[in-house]
């Protein structure tokens, strides 16, 4: 087993390499493409989470074998680096095993964090996916901590010298992702919007790209329109 891959298609976009840590994950989003890559039913891969076995001491050969120094990993794409109903210390036990070879990470999730915090510094990166606020997280997000909590860490990020981001994708209710910009923008050094695919939608996406551009540029923010939310704006 080789964790550290190199992400293909609309995934590049958020890193060069990338590790994931378990097996499925128990955010529950509906909107998630993880089930359908893996070939697993949604309920299946919603179960209790399970760490991929043997991944730390794996993790360790590879990185040794391959000389992985220096790089910029991404966790994780097909399940939360912190489910919340796991336990979360092989997640720690990676981090800790890419920085001590040189490497930095760059965290994505919608649990708590903020165990990872000391472990980090102002070459890594901690983010949270923030789509939709209130009951609409509940519902469509019902696993995952509620997007208030995800948003306090970066308050705690920030004022470790760590950098932070948001993954505002999929976007589920643009006013929500607009509030939170307008309320949070001191505290995301990066914020990396795109919209919601493979479901149906009534938003209208070149509006909100064309909303959210302003907004951000007006911020003086540092952020990036995804390619599927860019070729809408194209239209």
């Amino acid at each position: 087993m080789k964790p550290i891959y190199e992400p293909k298609g609309a995934a590049k976009e958020y890193g060069d390499l990338a590790i994931n840590i378990y097996q499925n994950c128990d955010n529950a989003c509906y909107y998630c493409f993880a089930p359908s890559v893996l070939h697993k039913a949604k309920e299946q891969f919603w179960g209790p989470v399970r760490v991929r076995e043997g991944i730390v001491e794996a993790t360790k050969r590879q990185i040794e074998n391959e000389h992985i120094t220096g790089k910029l990993i991404h966790l994780c794409f097909s399940c939360d680096p912190f489910p919340r109903r796991a336990d979360n210390t092989p997640t720690l036990e990676i981090i800790r095993l890419l920085k001590e070879y040189g490497n930095h990470v760059q965290i994505l999730t919608k649990g708590d964090g903020r165990a990872a915090l000391p472990l980090l510094n102002e070459n890594d990166w901690f983010g949270v996916t923030v789509s939709c606020m209130g009951r609409l997280a509940e519902s469509a997000e019902p696993g995952a901590l509620p997007p208030e909590g995800r948003l306090w860490q970066l308050v705690d990020a920030k004022h470790e010298g760590i950098k932070t981001w948001v993954s505002f994708e999929p976007v589920l209710c643009p006013d929500d992702v607009m509030n939170v910009i307008r309320v949070y923008h001191n505290f995301i050094d990066k914020a990396k919007i795109g919209k919601l695919n493979y479901h149906p939608s009534d938003i209208d996406w070149k509006k909100f790209g064309q909303d959210v551009e302003k907004l951000c540029t007006d911020l003086g923010m540092d952020f990036y329109i995804k390619d599927s939310l860019r070729a809408e704006m194209l239209k």
